[in-house]
């Protein structure tokens, strides 16, 4: 036994097992040594989550031509029934799976049953088939094109062709290996009789499902006359192939369940610890990044034993639908999993069917026909959006606070954010960490940024009034985010394009100041008229009927254009502007400061350095500025990480950000969106998240914390403010840009309105000046009397 243990210490390493050092695990019955060890492999990969599938499950046909003697899902055609669902059947089913938040339908049938049965081939040829696989394909498309939801599908045994056309049609497919023990299909075995249950059959058709590019699952059926021996040999059979094209997204480990009716009907089940075992051992064989899955519904009371054993995702469960292959066990509510999931120390979180390390390479393994569809579905992460939440759209907000903290105090999550309390710098997956959390653990983190905030800013919210003044929509840069240019980009959007004179910019500025405004804001596109010298006129043009007018104007990239058109350093540059009386900088233009996602979304647009270079040399002659990340597109949290280390160690070189601004990505009118290359913007917990975390990232070096009215709505606005934020920016008289995306939260909100915004959440309302200091005018032009108090 001695070299038995050393072999599941290898593993517990990390070490890939050999074959013949996994065969030796056969011998092996210290089920809590194999459990503790899986656990510490599954952990490396999986710390905090555990998966499933939200489904419905649709039966498209039960006759199959092979005679399993454990199945009761196969069944035999009879007389005057329809041997397979029509169209409108299956669509039923799958609007039911859509309404209740399903993402994936599961179309499980039998293998070929027209090569059986006349009924059958019949029934195809009145629907305009002749052949079953190519009337899966035809629903497969329906349900997907009509209700939106994800096809998995599990034919059988396919060949490479086959395998081909369900590609197009469907994001994963399927097929238990079951068993390579060869005697289970010889005479009185349960697969005599069933072609397709040859092992070499099947596992040829896996095989071509990795050369066919398809994410697929497998798995092992246990007790049905195998051995341990046995069992270990299929999981090898299943990680050669694997290993050649890496297609295997899940192995499944099911636990075979006696059926009345059948002939193995008095056949024992494996017990508790044979399946705990069997999933110890796939855990040490496949490793820390395979995903090992067990049916919650066969094992309904041992859950959390499951997920000790090595286990990281559920499988599919349905709300909707039975489990047609086990219809004797249904599926555990929701609540109870979740609940053996937190008993376990894991979150329950919803998957698709396609797992997110292939989503983030779904140019590899999906047809570029489903890349749109899958993004629809998409968080940053790569899980299952869970909520119907965007940024702008006049939406009911999920409530995701009312769950109570069960982490320990001791977990991963804590013990990053008390190193962020204590202002340490924070590793980029560290901090991509703390932008996974869910659950309890998302709790924690908004209630930490939350404290932290308490700590810094006290109760004092505040805002600015202000009026934003978008002086051109024409710009002939090419960014794929934005609605509101009218260059070569926007063919089909909305408004036509405008210039605004310096008489328009002085007339808006001097109605601004009247209507008790300290700042204007000032951005626009970039037209191809425009040179160093505009800005330098717009910013004289305001002081010259407005000298006590704070101008808050040019991103970084007017700045880098107007220097470059004149010849000018940005330092030279930046001090014209400031003599001519621009004031500070927006941090807009940031998007995310990361190339490789930059390339993606403004390709043509400064860079990250030459973005930070603005900033630096603005701070160096002492001109503050504001900074921004425009997020949830096609980036993840590895990107918004790097982004906030970029700012916090600038931040920390020259002190000059007065706040950091999160700006949800508003996705209606998108242009990157509406060809289908983006997600439908952050979900609501990312969108809370990133107030919280970069609350914590930035700590102590960026003090202000903004949420975004505009983007976020009341209500989001009011979760932001207890979820690290401190400031509700301007009220913004003519905001412009938002609306052009598509966002619906209006164009101003009053003094009266953000005080009562403010003190819905028990906080108290102050109004700032762009600089966060007291307002000279606030005593002449607040509408509320709470307004004119300053912190």
């Amino acid at each position: 036994m001695r070299q038995a243990y050393s072999i599941i210490g290898r593993a517990e390493q990390g070490a890939r097992l050999s074959a013949t050092e996994a065969l030796v695990l056969a011998n092996v019955d210290d089920l809590p040594r194999l459990m503790g060890a899986a656990s510490v492999v599954r952990d490396r990969a999986y710390p905090d989550l555990v998966s499933y599938s939200p489904k419905v499950f649709i039966p498209l046909t039960q006759l199959c031509r092979d005679v399993c003697h454990y199945c009761t899902f196969a069944q035999p055609p009879r007389r005057g029934q329809q041997a397979y669902l029509s169209a409108e059947q299956v669509l039923a089913i799958a609007r039911a799976g859509a309404e209740a938040g399903c993402h994936e339908a599961l179309f499980t049938l039998g293998d070929k049953p027209e090569l059986r049965y006349k009924t059958a081939r019949e029934q195809l040829r009145a629907l305009g088939h002749d052949s079953t696989l190519s009337y899966l394909i035809e629903m497969a498309a329906l349900v997907l094109h009509e209700t939106g939801l994800l096809p998995h599908l599990n034919p059988g045994v396919l060949s490479h062709d086959e395998l081909l056309k369900c590609r197009t049609v469907s994001v994963s497919q399927g097929m238990m290996l079951e068993s390579t023990a060869q005697q289970l299909c010889e005479k009185n075995g349960p697969h005599y009789g069933s072609p397709d249950k040859q092992p070499g059959i099947r596992l040829a058709c896996i095989a071509a499902a990795g050369s066919t590019r398809v994410p697929f699952t497998s798995g092992i059926l246990i007790g049905i006359g195998e051995t341990r021996l046995q069992r270990i040999e299929s999981l090898l059979a299943l990680r050669e192939l694997d290993e050649v094209d890496g297609h295997i997204q899940e192995i499944i480990i099911q636990n075979f369940r006696r059926k009345p009716g059948t002939r193995m009907q008095d056949a024992a089940e494996p017990t508790l610890e044979d399946q705990l075992w069997t999933i110890a051992v796939a855990r040490l064989i496949f490793g820390s990044r395979m995903h090992i899955q067990a049916p919650p519904n066969l094992m309904p009371d041992a859950l959390p034993q499951l997920i000790a054993a090595g286990i990281d995702d559920w499988g599919g469960v349905s709300a909707v639908t039975c489990d047609h292959v086990n219809p004797e066990a249904p599926w555990p509510e929701l609540d109870k999993l979740n609940e053996a999931s937190a008993r376990a120390g894991k979150q329950l979180t919803a998957r698709l069917p396609i797992y997110p390390d292939y989503v983030s390479r779904m140019d590899k393994w999906l047809d570029n026909s489903l890349h749109t569809p899958v993004r629809r579905c998409l968080d940053a992460e790569g899980y299952a959006r869970t909520d119907r939440w965007t940024p702008g759209a006049d939406t009911r907000v999920p409530d995701l606070r009312s769950a109570k903290s069960t982490v320990s105090g001791k977990s991963g999550i804590n013990v990053l954010l008390d190193k962020a309390m204590r202002a340490a710098r924070l590793s980029e997956q560290e901090i991509a960490r703390l932008f996974s959390a869910r659950g309890s653990a998302f709790n924690d983190v908004c209630m930490m940024a939350d404290a932290l905030r308490h700590e810094v800013n006290g109760d004092a919210v505040s805002y600015v009034i202000n009026r934003n003044i978008n002086y051109s929509n024409i710009c002939y840069f090419g960014c794929g985010f934005c609605a509101f240019s009218k260059g070569r980009v926007a063919e089909n959007l909305r408004e036509r394009g405008y210039k605004l004179s310096l008489q328009e910019i002085q007339r808006r500025t001097q109605e601004a100041w009247q209507r008790g405004a300290t700042e204007v804001c000032l951005q626009g596109g970039i037209h191809p008229d425009y040179t160093g010298d505009t800005y330098l006129a717009i910013a004289s043009a305001i002081k010259e009927v407005q000298p006590d007018m704070h101008i808050h104007a040019f991103s970084p990239l007017e700045i880098s254009h107007g220097a470059e058109t004149l010849g000018l350093s940005l330092t030279d540059y930046l001090r014209e502007l400031q003599q001519a009386g621009l004031n500070t900088l927006p941090g807009t233009a940031a998007e995310i400061l990361d190339d490789e996602i930059r390339q993606i979304i403004c390709a043509d647009k400064i860079n990250t350095q030459q973005w930070l270079d603005v900033m630096r040399a603005a701070h160096s002659i002492g001109m503050k500025s504001t900074a921004t990340i425009m997020f949830g597109h096609v980036e993840s949290p590895l990107n918004w990480a790097r982004h906030l280390l970029h700012l916090r160690d600038l931040q920390e070189q020259t002190g000059g950000f007065t706040e950091f601004v999160p700006l949800p990505f508003v996705h209606m009118e998108a242009p990157l969106y509406r060809q289908g290359r983006t997600r439908t913007g952050p979900s609501y917990r990312e969108a809370l998240l990133m107030h919280a975390v970069s609350r914590l990232v930035l700590y102590p070096h960026i003090n202000n914390i903004q949420a975004s009215w505009v983007k976020m709505g009341k209500e989001g606005v009011k979760a932001a403010l207890q979820a690290g934020a401190n400031d509700l920016g301007g009220n913004l008289m003519d905001e412009s840009i938002s609306r052009a995306a598509g966002a619906s939260h209006g164009q101003e909100l009053s003094s009266t309105e953000m005080a009562a915004l403010i003190r819905a959440v028990g906080r108290r309302a102050v109004q700032r000046t762009t600089l966060y200091g007291r307002p000279e005018r606030s005593d002449q032009y607040a509408q509320d009397e709470s307004l004119i108090h300053c912190a």
